[in-house]
């Protein structure tokens, strides 16, 4: 090693060398605050709906359709918030995303009339498409050695999310109102918007801008909270360089940190950065990554969808299933979403036990893979007992692969777009979910079970193909600031 490599070190080497603590424990709070308020505000739609409906006297149309603008709003904030942490900051797209989910959720509780609410909670969708931002800043300050395991155990909020807006609904919808439901389910918003000044921005994106003032603030504050040092020498980071140029994506040994001896050559990327998801040496992994989440969405969805139409159409269909009929009436809904959450459970620590070992793309084509041999005998099944069981297993392991490529898809793209390619690839996954009951419904209503088993297997093995080409592999290896093909990198490890 020479010696300007030993008086310089990268972010990611900083990161390593004072290791995951208090300060991370901190922002892993916070960023998972956001992705629990998220949760909430979408688990909320299954509670709300049959209430309004039954108040106001909607058609079954109209009711699906309070779900299908919050969607809606989702791709839409999903794009605009990956545009404005990456151009703006991370802290920027907090405060907006906070400041519109907790008002306008709030508001939507005194909706006076059925488009008026439609209109409030189709801006809380725009509101609520932050999940990759909150995930890509945590992500920021992650070693890499520990980031996939962190990430997994990261993606624990939603399902907590989750779990806690089914708790609420069990006892406020018993005793109040869906209008105090919406109320009171504004609160973790109001939290995240109430603690956005003590969150610190991106290192990464401090770094990109040049700010170094500020970075090495937030260096002495992580050495400082986790009682470590701030390695010698000066910091260095990767180079922004043309994204019109070819590149060769890194073999296995090659992290995709590039070394600091690259020529840099600046650009003002502003809002025009999004194109550069679809530049020549990028538009492959990004067409991939979206066909990956539209997929797995598609699938995660269908089996939720699966397992309440399955029980409701059998007596239609001739079916020998024998769904117990608790599972139709009002109280059990919020158990059925309360175990169905807490199932996921097992997935999620499944993924954190390989994601490290294996890799993302191993462990993502293992998940798939358990899924599709879990929903393959689903037609053939005939006891009630089976066929639970079996969509249960097969929605763990969809809900772990998903996680794993919300972990993997930031690890691929560089600082200046991470957000934005992120949030779009998740946004591109929900039209995944707003699309399967328009194609599945039809077919399980016409008594065509094993027709839509197979288009979910179809899809999944769509899914496997698209996970094999993606040309990184990220396990161990430093996040990018860069697009470049140089092989001018180094380990992700720094001496103390």
């Amino acid at each position: 090693m020479d010696n300007d490599e030993r008086q310089s070190y990268t972010v990611d080497e900083a990161l390593t060398s004072m290791g995951f603590g208090k300060f991370q424990y901190l922002v892993f709070a916070y960023a998972g605050l956001g992705v629990f308020a998220e949760a909430m505000e979408v688990m909320i739609l299954s509670f709300i709906g049959p209430a309004v409906k039954s108040e106001w006297e909607l058609s079954p149309s109209e009711e699906s359709l309070l779900t299908t603008v919050v969607f809606a709003g989702n791709l839409i904030g999903a794009y605009l918030w990956g545009l404005i942490s990456d151009n703006y900051g991370r802290k920027k797209g907090f405060l907006g995303i906070a400041t519109i989910t907790s008002a306008v959720g709030l508001l939507s509780a005194f909706s006076p009339s059925y488009a008026s609410l439609l209109s409030l909670r189709c801006l809380v969708g725009i509101g609520i498409g932050s999940g990759p931002i909150f995930l890509a800043w945590f992500l920021e300050f992650v070693p890499a050695a520990k980031r996939g395991t962190w990430m997994v155990i990261f993606s624990t909020f939603w399902t907590l999310g989750s779990i806690f807006e089914a708790s609420l609904a069990w006892i406020v919808m018993t005793r109040l109102n869906w209008r105090w439901l919406l109320a009171l389910s504004s609160i973790p918003s109001f939290s995240v918007l109430l603690l956005y000044c003590l969150a610190p921005e991106s290192l990464r994106y401090l770094h990109m801008k040049g700010r170094a003032a500020d970075v090495h603030h937030i260096l002495e504050k992580i050495a400082l909270l986790n009682k470590a040092k701030i390695p010698n020498g000066m910091l260095v980071s990767d180079t922004i360089i043309s994204p019109d140029e070819e590149f060769a994506p890194p073999d296995d040994h090659i992290p995709l940190l590039s070394s600091n001896k690259i020529k840099i050559k600046k650009q003002k990327l502003g809002f025009s950065s999004f194109p550069l998801l679809f530049s020549s040496r990028l538009i492959r992994t990004t067409l991939l990554l979206w066909l990956l989440f539209f997929g797995n969405a598609f699938t995660y969805y269908g089996i939720i969808l699966l397992t309440s139409k399955l029980s409701s159409m059998q007596s239609k269909c001739g079916s020998t299933l024998t769904f117990s009929e608790n599972m139709q009436n009002s109280s059990s809904l919020y158990l059925d979403v309360f175990l169905a959450s807490l199932g996921e459970v097992p997935g999620l620590v499944f993924a954190a036990i390989i994601v490290d070992r294996a890799g993302r793309k191993l462990s993502t084509v293992i998940m798939l893979i358990l899924v599709f041999i879990f929903l393959l005998p689903l037609p053939m099944l005939q006891s009630n007992i089976l066929i639970t069981g079996s969509l249960v297993v097969a929605r763990m392991f969809s809900f772990g692969a998903f996680t794993i490529a919300c972990i993997f898809t930031p690890e691929i793209y560089p600082t200046f777009i991470r957000s934005s390619g992120a949030g779009v690839a998740n946004a591109i996954g929900k039209t995944g979910g707003m699309i399967c009951p328009l194609v599945a419904v039809g077919l399980v209503t016409g008594c065509h079970e094993t027709a839509v088993v197979i288009l979910f297997e179809v899809v999944i093995v769509v899914a496997i193909i698209c996970v094999t080409l993606i040309p990184f592999a990220t396990k161990g290896r430093g996040l990018s600031d860069t697009i470049d093909g140089e092989s001018h990198s180094r380990p992700v490890t720094v001496g103390q």
